[in-house]
């Protein structure tokens, strides 16, 4: 009889544990890391309802992910009253912003986890946009977080916001016109998109606009700023990750000429690294001591490994594929422009905004494959996430398209949501949730 270790025991329990076992507090879940233990749907539809418990009407724009916290989901949205332009979605290069000048409502959502039914809706802020939008962005792109005890939320440049988990507001902070376009077009205004993490009873900021760039820690109890580090970087849309290195604590942020870690407890600034793509957009995965970054645009677009350990001062090497005992591997080529990567295993996948899907080795960078998700054509802004051992990767038009977590490229299943789709889904306990631009919709075996 094969030997069974308390690992082996743990991950055999682990479906039969509920919701006792998974919450998704915050942008891809538990630690940023997109994961659930449980496996889910392979297939579902829509139009007939075959695995599909529930679906719920969402009001407004908004790129913001569901979150979850025991038995409730929480969404924020940007409501024009009147209706809002739409988004554009598809491959397209040209900038353009979207000029909205009526006052628009924040809103915040919570849905029961099990039924979809509303418990209760609040406008918590309403007024013109401070800047606009990207066409394929809304007013509302960073996802809130939540620690059971705080519900927080960025709105772009109307502030950072905590709620009691009821929605009640317990204080705001202007952090400033979050201007968020290019940085060699700075008359274009793209909206921002970085969310907030909350870790030991601390918000973590990463505003990384046009100017005055900064990572912040404000206490959750009173918006106290705890500490505020500046930061020499380009607008970018990404959120911080945390990791625990050697028994202490870092902020870890991804960028284009500033990607480093930061000293939990006082900002300081403890390594840093430099270069890649020039509009950086994922966030960084952090496993174990070990942090993953990818970015596009420009010259490169790397997908590279960092080992936290041993990362002091600058470890920017003199050229972006060489390594080095911080950096043990490279790929200069194959990095995503809008999603983050994701782990299961010994494994890495990123998938890039064409939809092609990169496979390696987590410790070697050894790549094992790279394929196409369906045809060519859809651009892909949501980040995949795993349930059990199936990943799932949603185009902007609302394909699916369900991979096995193997070595080798196996398309398990593809299935269509019928409606676009651009944030990034939550995994819970067996259910999928998907928000698209007009719906959040549950997926869970029937």
């Amino acid at each position: 009889m094969p030997r069974v270790t308390f690992t082996h025991a743990l991950l055999l329990l682990m479906p039969l544990l509920g919701s006792a076992a998974e919450n998704w507090p915050q942008f891809r879940g538990q630690g940023g890391r997109g994961i659930s233990a449980v496996a889910a749907p392979l297939t579902w539809d829509v139009a007939t309802g075959r695995n599909i418990a529930w679906t719920a009407a969402v009001p407004g724009l908004g790129h913001a992910s569901p979150i979850v916290w025991g038995d409730r989901i929480y969404l924020a949205t940007a409501v024009r009253p009147g209706g809002s332009a739409p988004v554009k979605i598809g491959v397209y290069g040209d900038g353009d912003s979207q000029k909205e000048n009526d006052p628009h409502q924040w809103r915040l959502l919570c849905f029961a986890r099990e039924t979809g039914r509303l418990l209760w809706e609040k406008t918590v802020h309403e007024a013109i946009p401070r800047q606009e939008r990207h066409t394929k962005a809304t007013h509302c792109n960073s996802t809130p977080a939540t620690d059971g005890n705080s519900l927080v939320a960025i709105f772009g440049s109307e502030g950072l916001f905590c709620f009691e988990m009821d929605g009640t507001l317990r204080w705001r902070r202007d952090l400033g016109k979050m201007d968020a376009g290019p940085w060699n077009a700075p008359n274009l205004q793209w909206s921002f998109a970085g969310s907030p993490v909350l870790h030991e009873g601390r918000v973590l900021v990463q505003c990384d606009v046009l100017s005055g760039q900064f990572v912040a820690s404000f206490d959750a109890r009173d918006g106290r700023e705890v500490w505020r580090t500046a930061r020499e970087e380009v607008a970018n849309w990404c959120t911080p990750a945390v990791a625990q290195v050697a028994g202490r604590t870092q902020i870890v942020l991804n960028g284009w000429k500033q990607i480093g870690g930061y000293d939990f407890a006082t900002g300081a600034l403890v390594w840093s690294l430099s270069g890649g793509g020039d509009i950086p957009v994922p966030a960084p995965l952090v496993i174990d001591d070990w942090a993953y970054f990818t970015t596009a645009h420009g010259t490169y677009r790397p997908l590279r490994a960092v080992r936290l350990a041993v990362a002091r001062g600058s470890i920017t090497p003199p050229e972006i594929e060489a390594t080095s005992e911080a950096i043990p591997w490279c790929h200069p080529k194959i990095g995503s422009y809008m999603q983050t990567p994701i782990v299961v295993g010994d494994l890495i996948w990123s998938c890039d905004w064409r939809g092609v899907l990169y496979c390696l080795e987590r410790t070697t960078g050894k790549q094992l494959y790279d394929e196409r998700l369906g045809r060519s054509g859809p651009a892909y802004t949501a980040s995949g996430v795993a349930a059990g051992r199936h990943l799932y990767f949603a185009s902007e038009p609302g394909q699916v398209y369900v991979v096995e977590a193997a070595r080798q490229y196996v398309l398990a299943a593809t299935n269509d949501l019928g409606a676009p789709v651009l944030a990034t889904p939550a995994a819970v306990d067996g259910t999928l949730y998907f928000r698209t631009t007009e719906k959040l919709i549950a997926i869970r075996a029937r």
